[in-house]
């Protein structure tokens, strides 16, 4: 099979079992993700790692457009309401996965420097499968809101917990030197630049915005925005998620046509977004699973705990609403996406050591349950809070 084919056949199925799913009161991701396990690298190897390798750039559009998203609900008036509990409940979710996975790792008798990345890794929550079903079901609310919230700013709270634990393990791993610019200047400047250039071209595409004629001009500054900012973030090294969120959260609040927009892009994302949780199925290799054994099964319950509690503590700190100290945890459970990208800087970091395959094998081997339970997980917190359908 060629390209074409492959991915046609694998967009098809998907939607079917989507669909059929959903009669179950399941999502319809969950069906992708199912999808992308029988037609990858678990099931026929109709989308092989080659085939994954060649269309990542529609994955890292997706995000693109994924985290664009998510900036269109962080309005001024909704951040001025929320705003201290998103940050809060962030901190505290990131911090209990994070010290929890740590902790269970050295009493298992792991090295510091091993327990520190997969803590740091653990603090990641990818915002793909979380959106997505909150968009499925049209969930509307405090919840709702304040999920975004946390979902959009996790990147940057995991990005500080990991440089700060890589530059620690690398002085037991590697035996390097703990400077100032690799645990704070660098990670800090990384997200500050990130947030910057997106607001920037979110500036530049408000202005085009308000010169377009048509919705096919409209659409076009849109995507081309949303593409030529991933390249940048991918090239400079910065954060492609807080990037894309800064441009949406620009377009919110300095233009009139931001519902226009919004809805434009939401009708023309859907094959895209279908293929980015197919592609990420696909690489999942259900053979994982008996290897990770009591350190990746440690990992999946401690990270599940560390992300309830903490997302419960944050939300009793923050006074926040009712539904949201009670359910918030349930919508914080998935982590494909930024954490196997961070998974993939540590194969790149630890060269020469075992820490990358190891790190590699436990969140691809726990990602195939988390990402079931994960967007399930998220329908029964908007179910049970009545903030959708």
């Amino acid at each position: 099979m060629n390209t074409f084919i492959s991915l046609g056949l694998a967009i098809l199925i998907a939607i079917i079992l989507g669909k059929t799913i959903n009669k179950l009161k399941i999502p319809a991701i969950t069906g992708y993700i199912i999808t992308g396990l029988l037609v990858g690298i678990s099931g026929l190897n109709i989308i092989n790692n080659n085939l994954i390798n060649e269309l990542g750039f529609l994955s890292d559009f997706a995000l693109g457009i994924i985290a664009f998203n998510i900036g269109s609900e962080l309005k001024i008036d909704v951040i001025k309401t929320l705003g201290k509990s998103i940050f809060i409940i962030a901190i505290c979710e990131a911090l209990g996965a994070f010290i929890l996975v740590t902790g269970i790792m050295l009493i298992l008798k792991q090295g510091i420097g091993i327990s520190l990345i997969l803590g740091a890794i653990a603090s990641a929550t990818a915002p793909a499968s979380t959106v997505m079903v909150l968009k499925e079901n049209n969930a509307k609310g405090p919840l709702t809101s304040t999920l975004l919230g946390v979902v959009a700013i996790d990147d940057a709270i995991a990005l500080m917990i990991y440089s700060v634990s890589a530059a620690i393990a690398k002085v037991f791993i590697k035996h390097e030197v703990v400077t100032i610019y690799k645990v704070l200047i660098h990670p800090i400047s990384e997200i500050i630049i990130s947030v910057i250039i997106g607001s920037l071209l979110g500036i530049l595409l408000s202005y085009l915005i308000s010169k377009s004629k048509n919705n096919s001009e409209l659409l076009s500054f849109i995507i081309g925005a949303i593409i030529l900012l991933m390249g940048i973030a991918t090239r400079f090294n910065l954060s492609p998620l807080l990037a894309s969120m800064s441009l949406g959260v620009m377009i919110a609040n300095t233009t009139s046509q931001h519902r226009r927009i919004f809805s434009m892009l939401e009708n023309f994302s859907p094959p895209i977004i279908t293929t980015f949780f197919i592609l990420a199925g696909s690489r999942l290799d259900i053979a994982l699973i008996p290897k990770i054994g009591l350190i990746g099964l440690a990992y999946l319950l401690f990270r599940i705990l560390g992300k309830l509690s903490g997302a419960t503590l944050g939300g009793y700190i923050s006074n926040a609403p009712t539904p949201v100290k009670k359910y918030i945890g349930l919508g914080l459970l998935s982590q494909v996406g930024v954490a196997v990208g961070l998974a993939i800087t540590v194969n790149k970091e630890f060269t020469g050591t075992d820490l990358g395959n190891l790190v590699i094998t436990i969140l691809l081997g726990t990602t195939i349950i988390t990402e079931i339970i994960g967007p399930i997980a998220t329908r029964s917190a908007i179910i049970k809070s009545k903030e959708g359908n």
